[in-house]
Protein backbone atom coordinates (compact mmCIF):
# COMPACT_ATOMS: atom_id res chain seq x y z
CA UNK A 1 0.00 0.00 0.00
CA UNK A 2 1.64 3.68 -1.06
CA UNK A 3 2.64 5.67 1.92
CA UNK A 4 0.68 8.80 2.67
CA UNK A 5 2.06 12.10 1.38
CA UNK A 6 3.79 13.95 4.29
CA UNK A 7 1.30 17.06 5.59
CA UNK A 8 2.52 20.31 3.63
CA UNK A 9 0.25 22.39 5.08
CA UNK A 10 -0.27 23.16 8.84
CA UNK A 11 -2.48 25.20 11.05
CA UNK A 12 -5.78 25.76 12.28
CA UNK A 13 -8.93 27.36 11.65
CA UNK A 14 -11.85 28.87 13.58
CA UNK A 15 -14.94 28.67 10.91
CA UNK A 16 -18.61 29.72 11.10
CA UNK A 17 -20.48 26.45 10.49
CA UNK A 18 -23.67 27.23 8.41
CA UNK A 19 -27.01 25.54 8.83
CA UNK A 20 -27.43 22.27 6.58
CA UNK A 21 -23.99 20.97 6.75
CA UNK A 22 -22.28 18.19 8.35
CA UNK A 23 -19.42 19.25 10.35
CA UNK A 24 -17.46 16.19 8.32
CA UNK A 25 -18.59 18.19 5.11
CA UNK A 26 -16.97 21.37 6.20
CA UNK A 27 -14.10 18.80 6.49
CA UNK A 28 -14.24 17.58 2.82
CA UNK A 29 -14.84 21.56 1.45
CA UNK A 30 -11.38 22.47 3.31
CA UNK A 31 -9.84 19.60 2.00
CA UNK A 32 -10.55 20.78 -1.62
CA UNK A 33 -9.67 24.30 -0.73
CA UNK A 34 -6.36 23.38 0.92
CA UNK A 35 -5.15 20.62 -1.10
CA UNK A 36 -4.62 18.67 2.04
CA UNK A 37 -5.77 15.30 3.49
CA UNK A 38 -4.80 15.38 6.63
CA UNK A 39 -7.99 17.57 8.73
CA UNK A 40 -9.53 16.75 11.67
CA UNK A 41 -12.13 19.09 13.49
CA UNK A 42 -12.52 19.63 17.76
CA UNK A 43 -16.49 19.23 18.84
CA UNK A 44 -19.18 18.07 16.07
CA UNK A 45 -21.98 20.46 15.48
CA UNK A 46 -25.63 19.27 14.74
CA UNK A 47 -25.96 19.68 10.62
CA UNK A 48 -28.77 22.28 11.72
CA UNK A 49 -26.41 23.88 14.43
CA UNK A 50 -24.46 26.92 13.49
CA UNK A 51 -21.33 28.49 15.14
CA UNK A 52 -17.59 27.79 16.50
CA UNK A 53 -15.68 24.81 14.47
CA UNK A 54 -12.48 24.71 15.66
CA UNK A 55 -10.35 23.09 12.44
CA UNK A 56 -6.41 21.51 12.93
CA UNK A 57 -4.47 21.21 9.40
CA UNK A 58 -1.41 18.87 9.33
CA UNK A 59 0.89 18.95 12.21
CA UNK A 60 -2.41 20.71 14.43
CA UNK A 61 -4.91 17.40 13.90
CA UNK A 62 -2.16 16.43 16.81
CA UNK A 63 -3.47 19.03 18.97
CA UNK A 64 -7.28 18.40 18.35
CA UNK A 65 -7.68 16.31 21.83
CA UNK A 66 -7.20 19.29 23.68
CA UNK A 67 -9.60 21.68 21.37
CA UNK A 68 -12.13 18.98 22.34
CA UNK A 69 -11.89 19.09 25.72
CA UNK A 70 -12.38 23.10 26.09
CA UNK A 71 -15.29 24.16 27.72
CA UNK A 72 -18.03 25.01 24.96
CA UNK A 73 -20.90 27.99 24.80
CA UNK A 74 -24.35 27.84 23.04
CA UNK A 75 -26.76 29.66 22.57
CA UNK A 76 -30.53 28.39 21.33
CA UNK A 77 -34.13 29.02 22.11
CA UNK A 78 -36.39 26.40 24.38
CA UNK A 79 -39.55 25.63 23.45
CA UNK A 80 -42.20 24.16 26.13
CA UNK A 81 -44.91 22.12 25.79
CA UNK A 82 -43.77 20.27 22.83
CA UNK A 83 -41.50 17.02 22.28
CA UNK A 84 -39.91 15.52 19.44
CA UNK A 85 -38.13 12.61 18.32
CA UNK A 86 -34.88 14.59 18.15
CA UNK A 87 -34.99 16.78 20.77
CA UNK A 88 -34.81 19.87 18.11
CA UNK A 89 -37.11 21.30 15.68
CA UNK A 90 -35.98 19.31 13.17
CA UNK A 91 -37.82 16.18 14.07
CA UNK A 92 -41.19 15.12 14.35
CA UNK A 93 -43.29 16.40 17.25
CA UNK A 94 -44.16 13.05 19.72
CA UNK A 95 -45.98 14.65 22.15
CA UNK A 96 -47.82 17.98 23.38
CA UNK A 97 -48.54 19.14 26.98
CA UNK A 98 -50.09 21.85 28.39
CA UNK A 99 -47.41 23.29 30.60
CA UNK A 100 -47.83 26.72 32.69
CA UNK A 101 -45.06 27.83 35.15
CA UNK A 102 -43.33 31.62 36.59
CA UNK A 103 -40.12 32.46 36.15
CA UNK A 104 -39.26 31.41 39.33
CA UNK A 105 -39.85 28.14 39.08
CA UNK A 106 -38.30 27.85 35.41
CA UNK A 107 -35.18 29.20 37.05
CA UNK A 108 -35.15 27.75 39.92
CA UNK A 109 -35.44 24.27 37.45
CA UNK A 110 -32.56 25.24 35.58
CA UNK A 111 -30.35 26.29 38.93
CA UNK A 112 -30.54 22.03 39.33
CA UNK A 113 -28.89 20.96 36.21
CA UNK A 114 -25.67 22.98 36.98
CA UNK A 115 -22.77 21.67 38.01
CA UNK A 116 -21.99 17.78 37.26
CA UNK A 117 -24.74 15.97 35.93
CA UNK A 118 -25.86 12.60 34.43
CA UNK A 119 -26.84 12.93 30.85
CA UNK A 120 -28.46 10.53 28.76
CA UNK A 121 -27.29 10.88 25.39
CA UNK A 122 -30.07 11.33 22.30
CA UNK A 123 -30.61 8.70 19.77
CA UNK A 124 -30.05 11.25 16.90
CA UNK A 125 -26.89 11.84 18.06
CA UNK A 126 -22.74 10.74 16.16
CA UNK A 127 -22.13 8.72 19.82
CA UNK A 128 -20.78 5.19 19.24
CA UNK A 129 -22.53 2.31 20.57
CA UNK A 130 -21.42 -1.25 19.42
CA UNK A 131 -19.07 0.40 16.81
CA UNK A 132 -22.70 1.93 15.09
CA UNK A 133 -23.24 5.70 15.35
CA UNK A 134 -26.73 6.14 16.98
CA UNK A 135 -27.90 8.37 14.48
CA UNK A 136 -27.41 5.41 11.95
CA UNK A 137 -29.46 2.92 14.24
CA UNK A 138 -31.85 5.60 14.63
CA UNK A 139 -32.84 5.69 10.69
CA UNK A 140 -32.93 1.82 10.72
CA UNK A 141 -35.72 2.11 13.50
CA UNK A 142 -33.04 0.77 16.18
CA UNK A 143 -33.53 2.22 19.40
CA UNK A 144 -30.94 1.21 22.33
CA UNK A 145 -30.98 2.58 25.86
CA UNK A 146 -27.97 4.52 25.88
CA UNK A 147 -25.74 4.56 29.06
CA UNK A 148 -25.97 8.17 31.45
CA UNK A 149 -23.00 9.72 30.96
CA UNK A 150 -21.01 12.28 33.51
CA UNK A 151 -21.01 16.02 31.75
CA UNK A 152 -20.45 19.88 33.16
CA UNK A 153 -23.00 22.84 32.86
CA UNK A 154 -21.37 25.87 33.63
CA UNK A 155 -23.77 28.36 32.93
CA UNK A 156 -27.78 28.05 31.98
CA UNK A 157 -28.99 31.15 31.86
CA UNK A 158 -32.63 31.76 30.94
CA UNK A 159 -33.96 35.00 28.84
CA UNK A 160 -37.74 35.16 28.31
CA UNK A 161 -39.13 35.96 24.56
CA UNK A 162 -42.51 37.02 23.57
CA UNK A 163 -43.88 34.08 23.95
CA UNK A 164 -44.43 32.41 27.48
CA UNK A 165 -43.43 29.06 26.31
CA UNK A 166 -40.37 29.97 24.18
CA UNK A 167 -36.87 30.92 26.16
CA UNK A 168 -33.77 32.15 25.12
CA UNK A 169 -30.82 30.00 27.10
CA UNK A 170 -26.82 30.63 26.98
CA UNK A 171 -25.24 27.33 28.13
CA UNK A 172 -21.72 27.17 29.06
CA UNK A 173 -20.34 23.48 29.39
CA UNK A 174 -18.09 20.73 29.22
CA UNK A 175 -17.47 18.22 26.49
CA UNK A 176 -19.67 15.65 25.60
CA UNK A 177 -22.75 17.65 26.83
CA UNK A 178 -25.91 17.70 24.04
CA UNK A 179 -27.56 21.26 24.47
CA UNK A 180 -30.56 19.04 23.15
CA UNK A 181 -31.05 16.86 25.66
CA UNK A 182 -30.42 19.99 28.34
CA UNK A 183 -33.23 21.37 26.95
CA UNK A 184 -35.57 18.19 26.98
CA UNK A 185 -34.64 17.19 30.55
CA UNK A 186 -35.55 20.89 31.56
CA UNK A 187 -39.04 20.51 29.89
CA UNK A 188 -39.23 17.55 31.87
CA UNK A 189 -38.39 18.83 35.43
CA UNK A 190 -41.86 21.36 34.47
CA UNK A 191 -43.19 18.59 34.27
CA UNK A 192 -44.39 18.54 30.74
CA UNK A 193 -41.47 18.26 27.51
CA UNK A 194 -39.11 20.88 25.14
CA UNK A 195 -37.54 20.91 22.29
CA UNK A 196 -34.62 23.49 21.41
CA UNK A 197 -34.44 25.41 18.21
CA UNK A 198 -31.45 27.52 16.41
CA UNK A 199 -28.61 26.07 18.17
CA UNK A 200 -25.49 28.22 17.60
CA UNK A 201 -22.31 27.39 18.95
CA UNK A 202 -20.48 30.90 20.33
CA UNK A 203 -17.23 29.86 21.68
CA UNK A 204 -15.03 27.39 22.11
CA UNK A 205 -12.30 27.31 24.67
CA UNK A 206 -10.97 30.70 23.76
CA UNK A 207 -12.21 31.23 20.39
CA UNK A 208 -15.98 33.34 19.58
CA UNK A 209 -17.60 33.96 17.03
CA UNK A 210 -16.22 36.72 16.10
CA UNK A 211 -12.93 35.65 15.05
CA UNK A 212 -15.02 32.55 13.31
CA UNK A 213 -15.15 33.00 9.39
CA UNK A 214 -16.73 31.09 6.45
CA UNK A 215 -15.53 28.08 4.83
CA UNK A 216 -14.60 29.62 1.60
CA UNK A 217 -12.86 32.82 3.72
CA UNK A 218 -11.76 31.61 7.15
CA UNK A 219 -8.18 32.89 7.95
CA UNK A 220 -5.59 29.72 8.14
CA UNK A 221 -3.73 30.56 11.51
CA UNK A 222 -0.06 29.27 12.94
CA UNK A 223 -0.49 26.17 14.78
CA UNK A 224 0.68 27.02 17.65
CA UNK A 225 -2.76 29.36 17.67
CA UNK A 226 -4.15 26.06 18.88
CA UNK A 227 -2.81 26.44 22.18
CA UNK A 228 -2.98 29.71 23.16
CA UNK A 229 -5.01 29.46 26.07
CA UNK A 230 -2.17 27.42 27.90
CA UNK A 231 0.85 28.75 29.84
CA UNK A 232 3.87 29.19 27.03
CA UNK A 233 7.53 27.98 27.68
CA UNK A 234 9.97 29.42 24.96
CA UNK A 235 13.11 27.14 25.09
CA UNK A 236 16.84 27.35 23.98
CA UNK A 237 17.84 25.33 21.14
CA UNK A 238 19.75 22.74 23.29
CA UNK A 239 16.40 22.07 25.03
CA UNK A 240 14.36 21.85 21.96
CA UNK A 241 16.69 19.15 20.66
CA UNK A 242 16.15 17.34 23.86
CA UNK A 243 12.40 17.49 23.51
CA UNK A 244 11.74 16.79 20.21
CA UNK A 245 13.85 13.22 21.17
CA UNK A 246 11.21 12.43 24.01
CA UNK A 247 13.22 13.93 26.76
CA UNK A 248 10.36 15.84 29.59
CA UNK A 249 11.47 18.92 30.80
CA UNK A 250 12.48 19.19 34.98
CA UNK A 251 9.25 19.59 36.58
CA UNK A 252 10.24 22.94 38.41
CA UNK A 253 10.16 24.34 34.97
CA UNK A 254 6.49 23.83 35.00
CA UNK A 255 4.38 26.06 37.15
CA UNK A 256 0.82 25.55 37.82
CA UNK A 257 -1.13 22.54 36.96
CA UNK A 258 -0.63 22.68 32.94
CA UNK A 259 -0.74 21.75 30.27
CA UNK A 260 2.20 23.74 29.14
CA UNK A 261 3.24 24.39 25.32
CA UNK A 262 6.56 24.91 24.45
CA UNK A 263 7.60 26.95 21.69
CA UNK A 264 11.41 27.79 20.05
CA UNK A 265 13.03 30.38 20.07
CA UNK A 266 10.93 31.60 17.02
CA UNK A 267 8.03 31.24 17.58
CA UNK A 268 7.41 27.44 16.44
CA UNK A 269 5.44 25.16 18.95
CA UNK A 270 7.45 22.20 19.84
CA UNK A 271 5.56 20.30 22.27
CA UNK A 272 2.90 20.07 25.01
CA UNK A 273 3.39 18.74 28.21
CA UNK A 274 0.53 17.84 30.72
CA UNK A 275 0.01 16.90 34.45
CA UNK A 276 -1.35 13.27 34.45
CA UNK A 277 -2.06 11.86 37.52
CA UNK A 278 0.29 14.41 39.56
CA UNK A 279 3.09 13.93 37.22
CA UNK A 280 4.64 16.39 34.68
CA UNK A 281 4.51 14.22 30.98
CA UNK A 282 4.89 14.62 27.33
CA UNK A 283 1.70 15.59 26.00
CA UNK A 284 2.10 15.62 21.76
CA UNK A 285 5.63 15.86 19.89
CA UNK A 286 5.13 17.83 17.02
CA UNK A 287 7.44 16.71 13.62
CA UNK A 288 9.97 19.15 12.61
Amino acid sequence: MARRKPSTVHGMLVIDKSSGVTSHDVVSMLRKRLGERRIGHAGTLDPSATGVLIIGVGKATRLMRFATASAKTYETEIVFGAETDTLDADGEVVLRHKMSFSGDDLLNAAMKFLGEINQIPPMVSALKVGGRRLHELAREGIEIESEARKVRIDRFDLTPTENPLVWKALVVCGPGTYVRSLGADLGKALGGGAHITNLRRTASGSFTIAEAGPVDEAELKPVGEMVRSMARLVLDDSDVVKVRNGARLPSDMMLGEGPWALFDEYGELVAVHERIEGFVKVGVVLPV
